[in-house]
């Protein structure tokens, strides 16, 4: 575990809390024609997605992902290909899985897995969108971009931000991506790959102030 916890604040903890909760969606779970596990370097996605097939909210389930160079050495054969196997072990059928693994961003996550599913003759009205708890207002304005016909519901694992700050070992890590992320929900409308999200001011104001104090190594280049 890298412990940069000497290096953050309690005033940095209180702005990254801000954003954690900011960037999740808090929808009700409820039952979906179909889920989308999107891939990441974080495999509770698939954990929880074989939880919430259990439950009985969805019959279909794809996973979606290729690599990235944070997922490449975790998951040498794609993040779609790990997270179903992992699945599979938590005992969701194989039958109920579908694989898309080429997606390289949340876009083609969700326009990839809507082809596969096309070809696969299923045409949902709502589909459930399973994500790292900060990626579920990303994941949703993304989805309400690229397929605005469906019915969006957003899930995460329910954790804390301290339970997923040591799930990660990385403190400093989990708070720049949570401003990486935020970044992204701010300036993806612009580029047209989502639908714009009200940022409240005191969750901007949490933004700039961890962009000053250097919790910048995952932003995009605009």
């Amino acid at each position: 575990m890298t412990d940069n916890r000497q290096d953050i604040t309690e005033e940095h903890w209180r702005q990254a809390k801000l954003i954690w909760d900011y960037h999740q969606m808090h929808h009700a779970l409820r039952p979906c024609d179909v889920a989308i596990g999107l891939g990441s370097h974080d495999l509770g996605v698939a954990a929880f997605s074989a939880h919430l097939y259990h439950a009985g909210l969805f019959p279909h389930l794809v996973f979606s992902g290729g690599n990235s160079p944070t997922t490449a050495a975790r998951f040498p054969r794609g993040e779609a290909v790990h997270f179903r196997e992992h699945a599979i072990e938590l005992g969701v059928p194989d039958e109920a899985i579908l694989l898309e693994p080429n997606a390289t961003n949340t876009g083609h996550n969700i326009t990839l897995s809507r082809r596969l599913l096309a070809e696969t003759d299923i045409h949902p009205r709502s589909v459930l969108l399973i994500s790292k708890p900060y990626m579920e207002r990303r994941s949703f304005a993304t989805a309400r971009k690229v397929w605005p016909e469906v019915d969006v519901v957003c899930a995460s694992e329910p954790l804390e931000l301290d339970d997923y700050v040591k799930a990660i070992g990385d403190d400093k890590l989990v708070i720049d991506m949570l401003v990486g992320d935020l970044q992204r929900v701010i300036e993806y409308p612009r580029l047209g790959f989502a639908i714009a999200q009200d940022v409240p001011e005191t969750v901007q104001a949490a933004y700039e102030a961890l962009l000053r104090a250097g919790f910048d190594s995952r932003l995009l280049t605009l």
